[in-house]
């Protein structure tokens, strides 16, 4: 099989969340899950001085790009190049050029695979992130995405949540 790698993508400004979500849709329907992994729009967390006080907010780290890892052949690109609101790959003419491993690290992309020590049924508690100290039921792992899907109790309800691996560790 071949490898996977990270590509930027050129989209109208404003319109990221809504390519990623057009992406996302374009994946579902053609079936390319094995072949468009993951979607991105990078963000970033700001203290921004509103009304007289600090609020904490986010935004894009790149308006205008959206990252994808895929593996690059004839039918991903024409699915990511023929998505509305796309304008083209980021690279010479119209050959891609991937991320290299230094390019991804300032940006918390991690390309190396974390093992974990637990599976579908185990009890996991989460470390970090919003959910953290939260305790919950493995319910599904993608280990392509590399996050684990756990049932969190909110508002008296039972609900799944999508968290990184980096982020749970097994009880």
């Amino acid at each position: 099989m071949a490898e996977s790698n990270w590509y930027v993508v050129h989209t109208y400004s404003g319109y990221e969340n809504k390519v990623k979500a057009n992406i996302d849709k374009a994946i579902e329907n053609r079936h390319l899950e094995d072949q468009i992994l993951e979607v991105r729009v990078p963000l970033q967390d700001v203290v921004e001085f509103k009304n007289g006080s600090n609020k904490q907010v986010q935004k894009k780290m790149f308006p205008g790009y959206v990252l994808i890892n895929m593996i690059m052949n004839d039918d991903t690109w024409y699915v990511v190049r023929n998505t509305r609101g796309v304008t083209g790959f980021v690279g010479p003419g119209s050959k891609p050029v991937p991320l290299t491993e230094a390019e991804m690290k300032p940006l918390g992309i991690r390309a190396d695979a974390i093992e974990v020590d637990f599976g579908e049924g185990d009890t996991v508690a989460v470390t970090g992130g919003v959910w953290k100290d939260t305790v919950g039921v493995v319910q599904g792992m993608n280990h392509n995405k590399q996050i684990v899907t756990i049932n969190v109790d909110l508002f008296g309800r039972e609900t799944p949540v999508e968290i990184s691996f980096a982020e749970v560790k097994k009880l």
